[in-house]
């Protein structure tokens, strides 16, 4: 088929490389060069760069659904949008009577919005996923073509849960296109009486507090990793929490947020056990290192910002 891929985050990388194996990708379209890093040097998405090195045609619109460019995309002629991670919303002129799909990091109608793998951790869920969607005029809201699932391991971080939900996208998309192609496409309409938002991710919300059951608390801290981050006050020092884990089965008299002898964290329930933390302007380290350099006695408490 011939595929314009629209696209801006790691995200969809996986799925672009697979397609284009198996398909002709015509056209992608992607988010403008932006500042970056302490220099503010003009920096290639990640979707633009792999289109870059493989000569791939490429556009990178401000605005996608102005009519200049709107032109340019309808002169492909594609049989099919595929939208993943784009950051832009494709307006009703642009899409017309096309085939558009959009790959979605959630069970939708679970976690519709920008960050469906921060959301479904923080929120305590032990599965979730991906979903192939029509695209529509609200958000997240098409028929689901096609979904897989995963087990949430209690280890692992945002960002890793990210990456593997990136490699699930592929052999979907594939499948759906395929589907297509030979008519078979069975779309299914969301249950909007279970729809559950995942709200864009901010600075102002990178901390955690400890009166919380210890596995809300760990929860918490992977789904804010690798950001925004997950910030607490030891004394006067500003500490992030990359990595940690809960037990549940041990409780404590000590208030929340406590360092106790075992150097485990008091929760509202069970106990909080650090396991990689980052200082201020310093590299991760376990907390153990972390220990060996600064006096840090048991009865220290752990405060959010």
């Amino acid at each position: 088929m011939r595929v314009i891929f629209f696209g801006s985050g790691p995200f969809g990388l996986p799925s672009l490389q697979q397609l284009t194996r198996h398909h002709e990708v015509a056209l992608v379209v992607t988010q403008p060069d932006r500042p970056a890093g302490r220099k503010r040097t003009l920096q290639m998405t990640p979707i633009g760069a792999f289109a870059g090195e493989n000569g791939l045609e490429i556009i990178k619109p401000e605005n996608v659904n102005v009519e200049k460019i709107r032109d340019q995309i309808h002169e492909v002629r594609a049989d099919a949008f595929v939208v993943i991670a784009f950051g832009q919303k494709l307006g009703p002129e642009l899409l017309g009577n096309s085939f558009a799909i959009n790959l979605h990091a959630s069970l939708l109608p679970k976690f519709r919005g920008a960050a469906p793998i921060n959301w479904a951790m923080m929120h305590g869920e032990t599965t979730t996923g991906v979903s192939v969607i029509t695209l529509a005029q609200r958000m997240d809201a098409g028929d689901v073509l096609a979904s897989g699932s995963t087990r949430i391991d209690p280890c692992e971080t945002a960002g890793e849960l990210h990456d593997r939900l990136a490699d699930l996208g592929p052999a979907l998309v594939l499948e759906v296109l395929q589907q297509f192609e030979q008519g078979k496409l069975e779309p299914a309409t969301q249950d909007e009486s279970l729809v559950s938002l995942a709200p864009k991710m901010s600075k102002e919300i990178g901390t955690v507090r400890f009166d919380q059951p210890s596995s809300q608390v760990r929860a918490r801290i992977h789904g804010l990793t690798p950001w925004p981050g997950c910030t607490v006050h030891l004394g006067d020092e500003r500490l992030k929490l990359l990595r940690v884990k809960d037990h549940e089965d041990r409780d404590s008299d000590s208030e929340p947020g406590v360092l106790l002898d075992d150097c485990t964290i008091a929760c509202g329930s069970g106990r909080l056990e650090l396991l990689s933390v980052q200082a201020s302007g310093g590299k991760a380290m376990t907390f153990q290192a972390y220990l060996q350099g600064h006096q840090v006695p048991p009865g220290a408490r752990f405060t959010s910002k």
